[in-house]
């Protein structure tokens, strides 16, 4: 049996509903699709792109291009394209909620998330750093973010935090949890049997044997030795500025970056359209888009559906092999 997933478009005045719209169009071989959203701002992005839509019952199954499952989740006012609203950030929230109590409830095999709009969710009212912290809460675990595309996954030891708090953040505890979710992942989701990651060092060059700052020397080497003894294949502390090379990525399966923005421009500029964003260590495959909500595209149909796209095939992929 095919999985069947949980689709949410994320802020309804972004592309996300278009995206879906898009997504509907093809009856998939890979999984069952049910989306959480408003059926209103789905029909309005069906009709600005003159594309088919009838929303099912979640319990219906596709037969047509267009046909779309939906379990409703009503917006308090109209979207309008482009035009993003606080009152209606409840609803964004509540969409990724149930679909999160449907993974859990095991209803669903996983979940793919649109793009969300982080500061208008907070004007509504919503505390909200992040849908990766909020399903890391819901599930009460602790998670690991990788960004992925055809060409390298980059997981992440920390993730949104101010520059001048990530060296702090950076303990061994920390890296022992990114290394070992990372790697239950790759053999898990990804089926690599003996996966092998490259780690990054935090400063330039790895700290030049100290010159440079010796977080290398103090923490990251020594927590790496102790994680080879336990069986982990890593390689490094890798300067950040060659690591990403062909000849240096022959061989590794992923690369641990030690913050947000020392690995992820690097996947971004390799395939930004096809990367998607992964939430690992949740007890169910969550993937992403790798895009934000594009708010003056939304409504004209000029949107790049492939990263939902991808994001739906690699969720498939990876509840498919959890089955196993």
């Amino acid at each position: 049996m095919i999985p069947t997933l949980a689709l949410v478009p994320g802020e309804p005045a972004g592309i996300g509903p278009e995206l879906c719209i898009r997504l509907a169009q093809t009856l998939r071989q890979d999984c069952r699709l049910v989306t959480f959203g408003d059926g209103d701002t789905l029909r309005a992005a069906a009709q600005a792109l003159d594309l088919p839509l009838q929303l099912l019952g979640p319990d219906e199954v596709p037969q047509k291009p267009g046909d779309l499952p939906l379990i409703s989740i009503s917006n308090a006012v109209p979207s309008r394209f482009g035009v993003p609203e606080p009152r209606n950030a409840a609803a964004v929230i509540g969409a990724l909620t149930a679909a999160a109590d449907g993974c859990v409830s095991g209803r669903f095999a996983g979940v793919v998330t649109g793009p969300v709009h982080k500061a208008i969710i907070n004007d509504g009212g919503i505390a909200y750093t992040g849908t990766t912290e909020l399903l890391a809460r819901h599930a009460g675990c602790e998670v690991v973010m990788m960004l992925a595309n055809d060409i390298v996954r980059v997981a992440l030891v920390t993730t949104h935090l101010p520059l001048r708090a990530v060296p702090d953040a950076i303990t061994e505890t920390a890296l022992r949890h990114a290394v070992d979710t990372t790697m239950m992942a790759l053999r898990r989701d990804f089926g690599i049997a003996a996966p092998r990651l490259a780690v990054l060092g935090l400063n330039p060059h790895a700290g030049e044997e100290g010159h440079l700052g010796r977080e290398e020397l103090d923490l990251i080497i020594p927590v790496m030795e102790r994680l080879r003894a336990q069986g982990h294949d890593l390689i490094g502390p890798l300067p950040a500025d060659t690591a990403f090379l062909p000849d240096k990525l022959r061989g590794c399966d992923a690369v641990l970056a030690m913050y947000h923005d020392q690995g992820l421009p690097v996947l971004k500029y390799s395939g930004f359209e096809q990367a998607v964003n992964l939430t690992l260590g949740l007890p169910y495959p969550r993937v992403a888009v790798d895009h934000g909500t594009a708010l003056p595209l939304a409504g004209k149909g000029i949107a790049d559906p492939s990263s939902l796209f991808a994001a739906v095939r690699t969720c498939a992929a990876m509840a498919a092999r959890r089955t196993l």
